[in-house]
């Protein structure tokens, strides 16, 4: 299960096999994070064999401290507890080990997130009744190595906590004086990815260790909580100020620069597009992915982060979605828009080699939490590609097949993105329908290793396109959701 990231040239073939150009495609890894699934869903064996058949190869699990140590409520562990030792019997690991079970016997490479909360006397000072204050270094390592030795066999990728720029998963975000508040959680975080990576690698000595999964937003600073801006939490856990210049005093004194093997990251969107950018420049959801890289360069060139990579870092997007409205009024866009933009993200990942993983998050909608009214009544998440009821989203099918078209208002020549899922060398035929008219074959091109081609072509005024292929190993035939292109305004876009 232990697959080379690194990325592979391949020619794309029109016709017969003719090469129409030559394209750098890369590995990109295809994932899902769903643990309600894996978790709690009766049929959880049957959804992972839908994931493997729409091309799934990761699921990203949580392997939450809180969940499967013991006394998580206790000041201080049990007696006789060796939290170094995954065979301990005061662990609780069965919902993880059926999980991992479940993935490998599809086929699916699990990606562990270590993360927090832990119980309570996982906190430096467990007297506050807060187990997310100041997790213990120490202590995380241990439960790190207990997981890196239980499933170091059936996986590869780790990533050291889950979120650690939102209160909701550490604290405290900030440390505040009067008015002024500084950074205190990538310091708290810096710590534990210290302890934690050498313990995992020391457990699994195949294992890639990813460092930050941070949010893509934040706010501005008036209390300790408050979410901190992503880019912000860079800067200061690689201890550089904003000109980027080294700071070796105060929370970096004695600074030891994190070694990582990758950056985790989560770029969701949420009311904009993957190719709509926000102003807020610490910020930085899927449009904003190349402020992150130029700030993650940065950070590296100054010594604040190294990596065990040639070159530059690697990003694994290990969670993205959008919401949907049905059922959020508040936070989703349309149904066909999710399924738009989510084969947008899917062309713009595969056109970026340093983007290494992208995972959907999630299968299937959360049930709606009713925690009040307005926003709260929308508490759960929605961005399956399922509603809570199991029926499908548009984006369903859309992620089987995705599609993107790029077409400039006055410009015949379009270009025109696809991948076959799952992946592998598959012949295409993309094809064009007029107004009244059949679909017909304007040309076939072989894809690269990884199911992905593109190719340019001349359209009329007006046309929608597509493309077909045959099931491997079958006479079924998959098409695409066709695309409408009309030469005064480019794509079309339907109504929401």
């Amino acid at each position: 299960m232990r697959r080379a990231l690194a990325g592979l040239c391949a020619a794309l073939c029109v016709g017969a096999v003719a090469p129409a150009s030559s394209l750098a495609s890369h590995s990109l890894r295809i994932g899902i994070a769903d643990d309600g699934v894996l978790f709690h869903a009766p049929d959880a064996a049957e959804i992972v064999a839908q994931w493997k058949a729409l091309g799934v190869d990761v699921a990203r699990v949580h392997v939450r401290w809180v969940s499967v140590a013991p006394a998580t409520n206790a000041r201080r562990p049990p007696k006789r507890f060796d939290p170094w030792n995954p065979g301990d019997r005061h662990y609780h690991w069965g919902v993880v080990d059926h999980a991992i079970e479940l993935l490998r016997d599809a086929g699916i490479e699990p990606i562990l997130s270590v993360t927090g909360s832990g119980p309570l006397w996982s906190s430096t000072a467990p007297a506050l009744g807060n187990p997310l204050w100041r997790p213990n270094a120490r202590r995380f390592a241990a439960f790190a190595t207990a997981v890196a030795r239980r499933y170091g066999d059936a996986v590869t990728d780790y990533i050291v906590w889950n979120e650690p720029d939102q209160a909701g998963w550490l604290q405290p975000q900030f440390v505040c004086r009067g008015s002024r508040c500084t950074p205190e959680s990538p310091h708290i975080y810096r710590w534990l990815f210290n302890a934690a990576a050498p313990a995992i690698r020391k457990a699994d000595p195949g294992a890639q260790v990813l460092a930050g999964a941070l949010a893509p937003r934040g706010s501005d600073p008036d209390a300790r909580n408050s979410a901190m801006r992503p880019l912000t939490f860079l800067r200061a856990f690689g201890c550089v100020d904003g000109r980027y210049r080294p700071i070796r005093s105060g929370r970096c004194a004695n600074f030891h620069a994190p070694l990582v093997d990758g950056i985790s990251y989560h770029p969701h969107g949420v009311l904009r597009s993957p190719s709509q950018r926000n102003p807020q420049r610490d910020e930085a959801a899927f449009a904003d992915l190349g402020r992150l890289e130029f700030v993650l360069d940065r950070i590296a060139a100054r010594g604040g982060i190294r990596c065990t990579c040639a070159g530059q870092l690697p990003i694994h997007l290990t969670e993205f979605g959008y919401q949907t409205n049905p059922p959020d009024a508040y936070q989703g866009v349309s149904p066909a828009q999710q399924a738009r933009w989510l084969q947008e993200a899917g062309y713009l990942a595969w056109s970026d080699p340093r983007i290494k993983t992208l995972v959907q998050y999630e299968w299937r909608d959360d049930p709606l939490l009713h925690k009040g009214s307005g926003k709260s009544a929308y508490a759960g998440w929605q961005s399956g590609l399922l509603y809570a009821d199991s029926r499908p989203k548009p984006a369903l099918s859309a992620f089987a097949n995705p599609f993107w078209v790029t077409a400039s208002p006055g410009d015949p020549t379009v270009t025109l993105w696809g991948q076959v899922r799952p992946g592998d060398a598959h012949e295409v035929s993309v094809e064009r329908r007029l107004p009244g008219r059949d679909w017909r074959t304007l040309e076939t091109v072989e894809t690269d290793p990884f199911g992905a081609f593109t190719t340019a072509l001349d359209l009329p005024s007006l046309a929608e396109v597509r493309f077909a292929y045959t099931v491997p190993g079958s006479t079924r035939s998959n098409a695409s959701e066709p695309v409408t292109v009309r030469r005064s305004v480019g794509v079309v876009v339907p109504p929401r």
